[in-house]
């Protein structure tokens, strides 16, 4: 015997059953219907959407990604694989933050920050502990015929004298060469290295690769300088104001030219550093020159990035890429400019395990989007204290197929 609500529901039923099928069946629409909702047919059909008069918040998201990006900029990137020489991981050294790689009489080279001993961390005797790996460092290079085993030639930038700006570290270096003239960027440190400290840009520069390299007398670049720290205590997550995306540090440098300028870009970090729903409050800036000492402004439209950590950027089709990895909610993704200010997301990409990427300048960046990546050199923490140099290689990914297919 059929209840009284089971008859009720049944022509319930059916006609959603029937209204279902049709969303199911039919998933063409007429153009009028199409352009009130600013989509095409080719989206609803790439994108599976069921019915567009019902589009959940996945869907109107998926809707205004951009329509013209095919698989060219998705990439995998390989395990890390250890380098040979000078460059192996030697156990109470400390050798990180890879520079980029360039090729000069027959031979790559590349730069980084060299240090010696374990990390006492912050909770000791700041004036003559090592607070953190890249803490008292040098600037060294290593050059080689064959990008994997690698000879270490000696120091490149030493730190500076006691008072000067640079006198703890000098660390995380970038090179860039421009008209027969070799220029190094790096982050610097004053004493005493303490939680609230504010780091620097530097500059060195030369005419040739193996140095010898003439140092800024001054930093090139400063942290915004409108954050208030609350209280005296060394606790840089209590502040008044927090001031600008870069107002306690400013990281991690890389110049390009571009447009007829020089165009610096850098990580900042800000006072009373937040983790919001992407991680760390990390973001990246801009400071612009005419010439490659400088002097750099920060652009108007700082910061130009809502995501990323260390800064990898390259030039690509009149414009600048990025690949942004680690913090934020935009990390593991590659983006790209055409001014080299306003980026927008080619693509997500999986988890990378390079860190502090040195590229291979000598790559055809025109062959395609990610042709610098095929290669390059990466830091490993091998532990808290010690970390190598190693090499990383990706691949494009353009299709997923199963085993046997």
């Amino acid at each position: 015997m059929i209840s009284k609500t089971k008859t009720i529901l049944y022509p319930f039923l059916f006609f959603a059953m029937l209204s279902y099928h049709s969303y199911a069946q039919d998933t063409t629409y007429d153009q009028k219907t199409l352009d009130s909702l600013g989509v095409t047919q080719s989206q609803i059909d790439h994108l599976g959407i069921t019915d567009i008069n019902h589009l959940s918040a996945a869907s109107k998201r998926a809707l205004k990604w951009p329509t013209d990006l095919g698989n060219e900029w998705f990439i995998q990137f390989s395990n890390l694989k250890p380098l040979k020489g000078d460059l192996a991981y030697e156990e109470g050294v400390v050798r990180r933050d890879p520079s980029a790689v360039i090729k000069e009489n027959g031979k790559y080279y590349v730069w980084y920050s060299k240090s010696t001993g374990p990390t006492q961390g912050f909770g000791g005797d700041v004036e003559n502990d090592k607070v953190f790996p890249w803490d008292r460092c040098d600037i060294w290079y290593a050059t080689s015929k064959d990008g994997e085993t690698w000879k270490e030639e000696g120091l490149a930038v030493p730190r500076g004298k006691a008072g000067e700006y640079d006198d703890r570290s000098v660390f995380t270096v970038e090179i860039m060469k421009h008209e027969d003239k070799y220029y190094l960027s790096y982050q610097t440190v004053k004493s005493p290295y303490t939680v609230r400290v504010k780091n620097q840009i530097g500059l060195a520069w030369s005419n040739s690769p193996d140095g010898p390299w003439t140092k800024s007398k001054e930093p090139i670049l400063s942290p915004a300088d409108n954050g208030i720290w609350k209280g005296e205590e060394q606790d840089r997550f209590a502040v008044e104001r927090k001031g600008d995306f870069d107002s306690h540090k400013v990281h991690d440098p890389c110049i390009i030219p571009f447009n007829g300028k020089f165009y610096l870009y850098y990580k900042g970090e800000q006072m009373g550093e937040e983790i919001t729903f992407g991680g760390r409050q990390i973001r990246h800036g801009l400071a612009i020159a005419d010439k490659p000492e400088g002097p750099y402004i920060k652009s108007p439209y700082n910061p130009i990035s809502n995501s990323g950590h260390e800064i990898c950027v390259w030039p690509y089709n009149g414009g600048i890429a990025a690949l942004i990895t680690t913090d934020g909610p935009e990390k593991n993704t590659i983006q790209w400019a055409p001014d080299g200010i306003n980026f927008e997301i080619m693509s997500v990409i999986p988890g990378v395990s390079a860190h502090a990427i040195g590229l291979n300048r000598t790559a055809d960046n025109e062959k395609e989007p990610t042709e610098i990546l095929r290669w390059g050199l990466s830091h490993m923490y091998n532990s808290w204290d010690y970390q190598s140099i190693m090499s990383f290689t990706s691949e494009r990914k353009t299709q997923h197929r199963a085993k046997g297919e």
